[in-house]
């Protein structure tokens, strides 16, 4: 069972909630944003559901609530910033405001991020770039979830490549891990009591499974085989050794009982269109590549032609009039914690 929680109501109740655990109202209301925002999208894997863990952590002092971020330029078009150690979706959003505002004087915005959280789904930052009608990419290292190719044991976390390309309406965004399926599906499926889809995993012993428990224990296969394995690869570089962030199997794992701080990486690029070309004539140029994709004839089975990103823009279209749908599990979860840190419970009347 699932109840409908409209968009507003849930920001609110996730903003008190963070703010229960000391996180500055700004900050909590931020962050609660691009969990909402995420979860509008679809993304259920990455937003509001991971709330509780994030919750727990700042609770226990593993996740710092009021960190002291700091951005320092070392070059015209490139700052590193220290996230000490505050929830990866703040750490991750000031780091991209900060390559916009870095690409707006040098053309091009570079900022690693060393000292952060599990920041969601790179969505969000990328289209934050867009907005500012620059291209945006955004890449994070998470905890060892898959193998390099050729082994059985995760080196490598789902290290996911995000793009996102403004346009006149919409942007295209351009969002996928280097697994065949980022980690959090599994994760929920885990805490939902459901199996996975075959290909996805292999158990602790290296082979194929549709256990999601035994995945979480064993490994996320990578993407395209030898391909994922050299994208997680590439993403590793950027996100965890270049940012001064740990890397591989040192990375973290929010979900464990350890009391160290995860030290996840990550890594933002903004570029600024206007020095690469007038930006009328980019937008001109975007919308013929949009109309000669959808006008390419149709395969079986097939009824439209879809760009990246527009399935997410359907889907919050459609959550914003109806709701977000938060299981009964989750809500009871956020409820209980509620109840704890003294803020008043959310109660819905919608179930689905």
């Amino acid at each position: 069972m699932k109840h409908n929680i409209s968009a507003g109501e849930l920001q609110k109740f996730c903003t008190n909630l963070l703010k229960g655990t000391g996180v500055p109202d700004e900050d909590a209301n931020l962050v609660a944003d691009v969990l909402v925002d995420t979860s509008l999208d679809g993304i259920d894997t990455h937003g509001v559901s991971r709330l509780p863990v994030y919750l727990t952590r700042l609770q226990s002092g593993r996740i710092n609530a009021g960190p002291d971020i700091k951005a320092t330029s070392t070059a015209p078009a490139v700052a590193v910033l220290d996230g000490d150690n505050g929830l990866g979706q703040l750490v991750a959003v000031r780091a991209m405001d900060k390559s916009i505002e870095l690409a707006r004087e040098a053309g091009v915005g570079v900022v690693p991020v060393r000292h952060s959280n599990h920041f969601g789904a790179a969505t969000y930052y990328c289209k934050m770039a867009a907005a500012a009608g620059m291209i945006g990419m955004a890449f994070t290292n998470s905890p060892a979830g898959i193998p390099p190719w050729g082994g059985r044991k995760p080196y490598f976390g789902t290290n996911p490549v995000s793009f996102g390309f403004p346009t006149a309406d919409n942007p295209v965004v351009v969002d996928m891990s280097s697994s065949n399926v980022a980690r959090g599906n599994i994760i929920l499926a885990a805490k939902e009591g459901r199996p996975i889809p075959e290909g996805w995993a292999i158990d602790a012993d290296g082979k194929p499974t549709t256990d999601a428990q035994k995945a979480l224990a064993g490994a996320v296969l990578p993407l395209g085989g030898p391909k994922g394995y050299a994208l997680a690869l590439a993403v590793e570089m950027l996100s965890g050794v270049v940012s001064g962030a740990a890397f591989g199997h040192h990375v973290g794992w929010i979900y464990d009982d350890s009391p160290e701080p995860t030290d996840i990486g990550h890594f933002f690029i903004a570029i600024n269109i206007s020095p690469l070309m007038p930006t009328p004539e980019y937008m001109d140029r975007v919308e013929q590549l949009k109309t000669e994709i959808r006008s390419v004839p149709l395969a079986e089975g097939f009824n439209s032609i879809l760009l990246p990103g527009e399935r997410k823009q359907m889907k919050a279209s459609e959550r914003a009039r109806e709701g977000v749908p938060v299981g009964a599990a989750l809500l009871q979860e956020l409820n209980d914690i509620a109840v704890s840190l003294g803020v008043n419970p959310l109660t819905v009347r919608t179930e689905i």
